[in-house]
């Protein structure tokens, strides 16, 4: 099977209603994870700006066939094709362990 992870670095706080989203899309899980990001001080140092620096950083991985979706739904509920919501990209998963188990368990 081949996987795709998806990455999103939101604003801190609004991974649950992406997250809840990406679900409803099709996603069967996620996995946020709390960072801070350096470019602050570059901004306040040039443009006088406040920018928060506390991000929710969403992981998620799907089947290729069935990413697309997903990160669309991401991108939509995030307005992320605005500037400042955040970044999102994929990457091919190269090795995988730990979620057939999930199978195992239906069956």
């Amino acid at each position: 099977m081949d996987v795709k992870c998806i990455v999103a670095i939101v604003e801190r706080g609004k991974a649950d209603k992406i997250v809840e989203g990406a679900k409803k899309a099709g996603a069967k899980g996620a996995t946020i994870l709390y960072g801070r990001g350096t470019g602050q001080s570059e901004a306040l140092r040039f443009f006088n700006l406040r920018i928060e620096a506390s991000k929710e950083v969403i992981l998620i991985l799907s089947e290729v066939n069935k990413y697309k979706a997903i990160y669309d739904a991401i991108v939509d509920i995030g307005k992320l094709n605005e500037p400042g919501t955040g970044i999102i990209f994929t990457f091919m998963v190269s090795e995988l362990t730990g979620l057939h188990h999930r199978e195992q368990i239906k069956n």
